[in-house]
């Protein structure tokens, strides 16, 4: 069977597809998050980090810019520098500054209204891309819509802040490609400065890729810029790299130390990863729907559960690449195809796009689905493209993945020690029934999605291939219904692991819990609860899930013998902690584990003091207020001989202070190394050092805009200890006369103070953001300028197309009278964009 799709061409100018590419986006969306949010009560809930962390600091950011506090948050962890923290989130999402508009209460309700408007935005900017080098504006309009359902696109709705790399990418490649194809100045440099704004950590990666797809057009003979031209595209690069300094010269200062960017992997396991099925499931991706993040069916063993690996293209797969690919030999788009599969292939190459981390992450393959998408749509308006050979290769590659994950036999010894097989199909079970059930609904149902796309694609192949138009038309709706399916699916199985609704809604969104005291003067925690429940509630907490944080809040946890990889989650054996950071209260869900044993809580010192508003609330009797001096002081050698796990108990007894410290204000203290006496590390007298510092914790203290203030009376002359993270952007203040603020006890501040009362202000300035600004402004300006001296200097030369078939003025263009004279120049679109091969019905190409 010829699989061959039968076109007819006639000249005649064709409208832009654009915003209809945009609204069906739209609909699409809606239609599969509207539902659930009808049921959610008018949020858009999901699970895992959607609901912890993406809500929260939405909240959180947007009461912060609109009460200038963009400074210092008090609320992130220990305290984090804001912009620091937060630019890899939301802070340069353009998305995010449209919440603006609306009061804080509604910022949750806005989550799903902007998660619709983002899909609609990612087919918008795919199908500019794609339109350039299509001759049909509705051929683009379907690869749109393929790039902006994709698989990788869908998965990443738990992680809601990636889709503002996926909307900016395709407008990176056409600000380049009009700048090396049609000398336009200024777009790419937009671009570049766009990327960098929305989030750094993307933007590494669209740099790597950049490159790959201009070394690759270049050598393949599709562009062929010459010296001035490539000296240009430097320029625009570094240009929008300036552009946006604001953000990134802030953001580097503020993530430089953190650990997570050191883990770089060399040797063999940097050429090969150390589980085989991760070569399998990365092939996996690209023939089937997405698994959900956390809870992956197809390859559990991989372990690669929140990566991002996704890349099916709805109802096509891979059909459109192999076909391209297949007719199209030494050809640009098929080489950068084979390129990202090597890189994601090869460990050390595929870390390149997250700056070599030796976590394993796809968070990049966004990039190639463009260009299979690209493929996909050029593949059918390619006269020469037969897709019967794209078809069943992708057939037959889904139906063996189908069938042997899905029933070949797996070995292993029962109870008595004797080898049988276990059970059939490889795919992800559970020892619970409801579980099991689940995940083996979940498999299949994913699998039946796959083969029923390539069922319709075939019917869509057979019966439509004399009528192009209506093939399109026809193709655009199954995408649209088969994405609207498979993303309601996969949000109703991530949603099967969520908290129930009482619980994010009524526990925490909109719960108003207002507990004892000022809350400025004390942190909370909180046992066995959701993640960021304090930010929520708006407390301080020394419980926290967020990836960027002050490098001294990782390094103090880890002296302390506690784990601080993505979350802040101190276990009850580090109680010690708890009096030397400030916490006074705990909560712990009604309905949750139990704080408490048969005879006390789980952590000394502890008292229940009522349930309010679905939590049990604990106060803590060794509470220490902030501001508070020691007696003694301590080297970190003498605090480092000590078990991890009770150096938080030696910290309340002594101050840690570096050999320069020791020689500025050892006078003030005694030094507890040369104390004959035993050390007691009891609760008993961990109880008594907490009441000691306490009784000089600060009479006053209060949170102000990226600052706080404190009153102090001392006797004598000494250092007022405060637990918030030493950060360069601190500047200190005591009776109104500039002190060095100084890095004590593994990261936290303390400033001398004399004897009498003291007043203590500390204030903050984001390190870098001045720098920052000054870079940014001056950048807009030099591109001002640029964009207006060159367009004089082209005006005065005139406009022509930089493609390598050679060049021709717009005249040359008008003049064209057959179809074959615009088939040689349908990759030039610069000089006339409204003149197209375009594809008609027989009928109407008759007349």
């Amino acid at each position: 069977m010829n699989f061959s799709l039968q076109k007819k061409v006639l000249l005649k100018p064709e409208k832009s597809r654009a915003m209809s590419t945009f609204l069906i986006g739209i609909l699409c969306a809606a239609c599969f998050f509207l539902p659930h949010m009808i049921m959610d009560r008018g949020y858009f809930l999901f699970y895992g980090d959607f609901n912890v962390q993406q809500i929260p600091f939405y909240q959180l950011c947007h009461e912060a810019i609109k009460s200038g506090e963009i400074g210092w948050s008090f609320y992130t962890d220990l305290g984090a520098n804001f912009i620091g923290s937060y630019t890899f989130y939301l802070l340069g999402s353009p998305f995010f500054w449209l919440t603006l508009l609306f009061p804080n209460w509604m910022v949750p309700y806005l989550m799903g209204p902007l998660l619709i408007l983002k899909f609609g935005c990612a087919a918008l900017t795919a199908y500019l891309y794609i339109a350039r080098f299509t001759r049909h504006k509705l051929t683009a309009s379907l690869g749109g819509l393929l790039y902006a359902f994709s698989g990788f696109s869908v998965y990443n709705v738990f992680f809601n802040h990636f889709h503002e790399a996926i909307i900016i990418f395709p407008l990176l490649l056409l600000g380049f490609e009009l700048l090396i194809t049609e000398k336009r100045p200024g777009i790419f440099a937009l671009m570049v400065c766009f990327c960098g704004i929305f989030n750094y950590f993307f933007f590494f990666g669209m740099m790597v890729f950049g490159v790959i797809y201009f070394v690759i057009r270049l050598i393949s003979g599709a562009i062929k810029p010459g010296f001035s031209l490539f000296i240009r595209m430097i320029f625009e690069a570094v240009l929008g790299v300036a552009m946006a300094a604001v953000l990134l010269i802030p953001s580097y200062l503020a993530i430089i130390g953190v650990d997570r960017l050191d883990n770089i992997t060399l040797g063999w396991n940097s050429l090969l990863f150390g589980k085989e099925s991760i070569y399998a499931n990365v092939i996996e991706v690209f023939f089937f729907p997405p698994d959900i993040p956390a809870r992956p069916v197809f390859f559990p063993q991989a372990d690669v559960k929140w990566a991002s690996l996704g890349g099916w293209l709805p109802v096509f797969s891979m059909v459109g690449v192999f076909t391209y690919c297949s007719a199209n030999r030494g050809n640009w788009i098929k080489r950068l195809i084979a390129t990202s599969a090597v890189f994601a292939l090869v460990p050390i190459l595929n870390a390149s796009f997250s700056a070599f981390n030796d976590a394993y992450y796809a968070r990049w393959f966004y990039m190639p689905v463009l260009i299979m998408c690209l493929a996909t749509s050029m593949a059918l308006e390619d006269e020469k493209s037969n897709f019967e050979k794209g078809f069943w290769l992708t057939a037959v590659i889904t139906l063996i993945f189908t069938l042997v994950i899905g029933f070949f036999p797996e070995t292993g010894t029962d109870e008595n020690g004797i080898k049988k097989i276990l059970r059939y199909g490889l795919y992800t079970t559970s020892d619970d029934p409801a579980t099991k059930e689940m995940y083996i609904f979940r498999f299949w149902l994913t699998c039946f999605i796959a083969l029923a796309g390539l069922a319709v694609l075939y019917m869509l192949l057979r019966y439509t291939k004399k009528n192009f138009i209506k093939f399109l038309k026809t193709a655009i709706i199954c995408v649209t219904i088969f994405s609207v399916a498979y993303a309601n699916f996969f949000i109703f199985s991530g949603k099967s692991h969520a908290y129930e609704d009482k619980i994010m809604i009524d526990d925490l969104i909109e719960n108003e819990l207002h507990l004892p005291g000022d809350k400025d003067t004390y942190r909370i925690d909180v046992y066995s609860g959701v993640d960021n429940t304090a930010m929520f509630l708006n407390y301080q907490s020394i419980n926290c899930f967020h990836s960027i944080v002050p490098p001294k809040v990782t390094e103090f946890y880890e002296f302390i013998g506690e784990e601080r990889g993505v979350a802040s989650r101190p276990t009850v054996s580090s109680y010690a902690i708890r009096p030397l950071l400030s916490v006074k209260y705990l909560l712990a869900r009604s309905n949750a584990d139990s704080f408490e044993d048969k005879d006390s809580t789980l952590m000394t010192g502890y008292n229940f003091v009522e349930e309010l508003q679905g939590f049990k609330i604990y106060e803590n009797e060794n509470y220490i207020g902030y501001g508070f001096s020691y007696d003694e002081y301590m080297t970190y050698q003498f605090c480092e001989e000590y078990n991890a796990a009770d150096r938080a108990k030696v910290m309340l007894k002594a101050i840690m202070l570096s050999p320069a410290q020791i020689e500025k204000y050892g006078h003030m203290l005694e030094n507890i190394e040369t104390s004959d006496g035993y050390i007691d590390l009891s609760d008993y007298q961990m109880k008594n050092d907490a009441e000691r510092l306490n009784l000089t914790s600060a009479t006053s203290f209060k949170l102000g805009k990226n600052s706080f203030k404190a009153t102090v009376e001392r006797d004598k002359p000494n250092l007022v200890f405060f637990s918030i993270p030493y950060d360069e952007g601190w500047t200190a203040y005591v009776n109104g006369k500039k002190t060095d603020v100084e890095n004590v006890n593994i990261g936290f501040m303390a400033v001398a103070v004399g004897e009498g009362v003291s007043e203590i202000e500390f204030r903050y300035e984001t390190p870098g953001l001045k720098a920052g600004i000054i870079i940014s402004v001056t950048a807009v300006i030099v591109l001002i300028f640029y964009v207006i001296i060159y367009s004089l200097y082209a005006r005065r030369h005139g406009k022509t197309c930089h493609y390598p078939e050679g060049e021709k003025l717009l005249s040359d263009w008008k003049k064209a009278e057959k179809a074959e004279e615009l088939e040689a120049w349908k990759n030039c679109t610069e000089p006339v964009p409204d003149i197209k091969l375009e594809t008609e019905e027989p009928e109407k190409a008759e007349e």
